[in-house]
């Protein structure tokens, strides 16, 4: 078992990769009015990076925190260093109109403790609560996995565990897209906490499924991101359709209007059976939708209330939509 500081996560939070201006900008006074409704709804849990907006979305919850009398918890992410981008081309990663900085990867000590830093000026504060290693695995590093896997293991997680002794953080874990490399860390070392964006939704969690199981037997705690995958499930059907933050494959786009159908046969909007799955896990402990608007933040909040139907979850079982050993409320 795995003994962490004491910090009470709310069932749901908020993912601000969108004050990043994930996909499309949004002004400061929209992003603090985004804030302002997630803490009003008790989605009291911000989870941040410095890779979002390449600092602004940090920026725009440090002007936030500056303002507010409320002391959400705070999560963010190491492993890339933001460096000034002068005249050279800022890539846009997704982001539009970032802040004039280019992420590079960074994941040796040092690069841990800089990363760190440049996120205590932006947020405007000393420690936070949570401390995650961002974006290492295959996916994100192809050939170079197994390069940086070692790196992390003998620098960037010993880092952040001196950091945590030291009271910047009250917990350490890893932020990912993946599965795989949160096995491999877990052979090696003792974690507080996983965030694992889009591979354990509706749409997707067969293959998450044990590996949520052994966290549970373990005492790690787990977060989930990308509840929607990338918003695919709660598309209205007017935008573009993204998974995995690009162009939705054809097979996504399916299997998401099939669930969408047997929802609407209860008359229940697919983004809150989407939410409540994910929170339906023992080993969850909150799940971190995204919003760009104060609006989205309270339809939000509106479908992590709403009553579902049992019936819907054996629905989603007999058309094989879901796992017959899923967990659901």
């Amino acid at each position: 078992m795995n003994q962490s500081a004491s910090l009470n996560l709310p069932a749901y939070g908020f993912g601000a990769a969108g004050l990043g201006n994930l996909y499309t900008a949004i002004s400061d006074e929209e992003a603090q009015a985004t804030l302002e409704a997630a803490n009003e709804a008790q989605l009291n849990l911000f989870d941040t990076a410095p890779y979002y907006g390449h600092g602004l979305s940090e920026q725009r919850i440090g002007a936030y925190l500056a303002s507010s009398e409320s002391r959400p918890v705070i999560s963010t992410k190491v492993g890339r260093r933001l460096e000034p981008a002068g005249r050279a081309d800022i890539p846009d990663n997704g982001f539009e109109s970032p802040a004039p900085f280019i992420p590079k990867f960074d994941y040796s000590a040092r690069g841990i403790r800089e990363a760190f830093a440049g996120s205590q000026q932006r947020l405007g504060v000393e420690a936070v609560d949570i401390l995650l290693l961002h974006d290492i695995g295959e996916m994100v590093h192809g050939g170079a996995h197994e390069g940086i896997l070692a790196q992390a293991l003998e620098e960037a997680l010993p880092e952040m565990a001196a950091m945590k002794a030291e009271a910047k953080t009250k917990w350490i874990g890893l932020g990912v897209n993946e599965i795989d490399v949160c096995r491999q860390v877990l052979e090696h070392v003792d974690l507080d906490v996983l965030l694992i964006a889009g591979r354990y939704t509706l749409l997707e969690h067969a293959e998450s499924l044990s590996f949520l199981g052994e966290c549970h037997r373990r005492g790690v705690k787990v977060i989930i991101g990308g509840a929607f995958n990338s918003g695919l499930l709660a598309s209205t059907g007017e935008e573009p359709l993204y998974y995995d933050y690009v162009e939705a494959p054809p097979w996504a786009v399916e299997r998401a209007g099939q669930l969408r159908a047997v929802c609407e046969t209860f008359n229940t909007p697919l983004p809150a059976v989407a939410l409540q799955f994910c929170g339906s896990h023992p080993a969850v402990a909150s799940v971190i939708p995204g919003a760009k608007s104060a609006a989205q933040v309270r339809q939000i909040a509106g479908w992590t209330q709403m009553e579902i139907d049992p019936g819907i979850w054996e629905a989603l079982k007999d058309r094989d939509l879901i796992s017959r050993d899923a967990p659901v409320c």
